[in-house]
């Protein structure tokens, strides 16, 4: 056991970097806020992210074998039925993600291709959405198959993505003194990172702990920590530290890039690219920096999608428990493929990718009411992480508890962190559904917010129909 305890601080903090971090979470909240989320990210950062990941990091020393991740703590902390709901609702929050990934497969391959952001623009919604469809059908059918060496290559993309992001910071902060760019917002001062605290900022706040969230996938990594008491607070501090930093500098890098009072309207689906393709012009390079990145971002979104159809869905299947789950969800094929869950994510997928091209009229702002929809459905799971750390306080020495690692030792206190950080997590989650682009009144407003109201119930509500179905099939098969 303790061969394998050779991570210190600095080894977890990189290795984490890269699991949690990503560029186009600066990209898509700067599209929100400009260039007063430096002021966002540094709260952000301070009151969610930290203690988020030192939560995940009590969890996960204390509960070394649970294989079900959010699901296994809710279970070891309270009842089999609330355990079920956990995995559900890790599964189904990726309904929207999968939908969404075909459109940024689309969008990869229309830059890879020509260069530019027009694809999107030649066609109808309904035309691009069926388009988008076929895409997921196809890699559902690689999903089904085991293909595991698009994973592969997506990992080595997605550090691609990241070596790529890094060099964009650090090129474009750069720029102006060894280049002679103009920077293109003017008068950049201190006031200018200072948001308004109006209603419209606290719809953005949902985009923020989109970007950040996610730290259980460090709960793995404590473990394997050399003296995780000592070193894991520190790596994650450091972790801190530096995703704060690219978040800081990459959001002035994309104001000295784009006019942050004039922010385009598509900025959050092709602003990444526009972002490579300018730096290169800036640096003499012309096109090189986009293709690479459009082909890494191209890879990157495939594997993602493979992997988030197939993952998920098993962690469901295999840590819920027979009373709560249908046997029909649990039918494997000679591969075993869960194809009814397979087929169940088929459907789910394919209502929300062609009901809203009725109703939404324009692909840019398709892609970014999309995106907007993770953004109030992805924090959900989140929910889960702190009500379990909740628990995990309140009954650590009723039931004698022990890790390597605590973030607090205080039961009152532990209960106030995760009781905070699940408040705050609601509270994005409800105000996020509240459109962010089009003016009060407007048909597709409306349209828009009806579906990110109904699409979380309806995602939320199957899961509770699930035992019920178990229930009436033990009914029938007793007679």
């Amino acid at each position: 056991m303790e061969n394998r305890r050779n991570l210190v601080w600095h080894n977890l903090a990189l290795m984490s970097f890269v699991v949690v971090w990503g560029f186009a979470n600066i990209v898509n909240n700067f599209a929100n806020q400009g260039l007063t989320v430096v002021f966002s990210w540094i709260l952000i950062f301070g009151l969610y992210f930290i203690p988020y990941a030192l939560m995940v990091g009590e969890l996960g020393s204390t509960f070394k074998d649970g294989a079900g991740g959010v699901s296994s703590w809710v279970k070891s902390t309270t009842t089999k039925r609330l355990a079920y709901l956990a995995g559900w609702t890790y599964w189904v929050v990726h309904v929207p993600y999968l939908a969404q990934k075909p459109q940024g497969i689309l969008v990869a391959l229309g830059w890879v291709v020509r260069q530019n952001g027009e694809l999107t623009n030649q066609l109808s919604t309904l035309i691009l959405q069926a388009i988008c469809l076929t895409i997921f059908i196809f890699f559902l059918w690689l999903a089904s198959r085991g293909i595991s060496a698009l994973k592969k290559i997506g990992t080595i993309a997605g550090m691609a993505m990241f070596v790529m992001s890094i060099l964009y910071i650090l090129l474009m902060i750069a720029a102006p003194a060894i280049r002679g760019v103009h920077i293109a917002t003017p008068n950049m001062n201190l006031r200018s990172f200072i948001p308004k605290f109006d209603f419209q900022y606290f719809t953005t706040i949902s985009m923020l702990v989109f970007a950040v969230g996610g730290a259980e996938k460090i709960s793995p990594y404590v473990n394997d920590t050399k003296d995780p008491s000592k070193n894991f607070p520190q790596g994650m501090i450091a972790l801190t530290v530096m995703v704060a930093v690219s978040a800081i500098l990459g959001s002035v890098a994309m104001g000295m890039m784009f006019d942050a009072n004039r922010i385009p309207k598509d900025l959050m689906m092709n602003g990444a690219y526009y972002a490579f393709q300018k730096l290169g012009s800036y640096y003499g390079l012309g096109n090189f920096l986009l293709i690479v990145y459009a082909i890494a971002n191209f890879l990157a979104q495939a594997a993602a999608l493979t992997f988030s159809i197939d993952a998920p869905l098993r962690v469901l299947i295999n840590d819920s428990d027979a009373e709560f789950l249908p046997k029909k969800m649990r039918k494997v094929n000679e591969r075993k493929t869960p194809v009814n869950g397979y087929l169940l994510t088929l459907v789910l997928v394919s209502l929300i990718i062609m009901i809203p091209s009725f109703g939404i009229g324009n692909m840019t702002e398709l892609y970014n009411w999309l995106l907007n929809l993770n953004s109030v459905v992805m924090p959900m799971r989140y929910l889960w992480v702190f009500f379990a750390y909740f628990m995990l306080k309140k009954l650590r020495e009723k039931r004698n508890l022990e890790s390597e690692y605590q973030f607090v030792k205080s039961s009152i206190l532990g209960r106030m962190f995760g009781g905070w950080c699940f408040v705050l997590t609601a509270f994005a989650c409800i105000l996020g559904v509240v459109p962010k682009s089009l003016k009060v009144g407007a048909g597709d407003w409306w349209f828009q917010l009806t579906l990110n109201i109904v699409t979380p119930f309806i995602l939320l509500a199957l899961g509770l129909l699930m035992p019920a179905i178990v229930k009436l099939g033990k009914r029938k098969e007793r007679g």
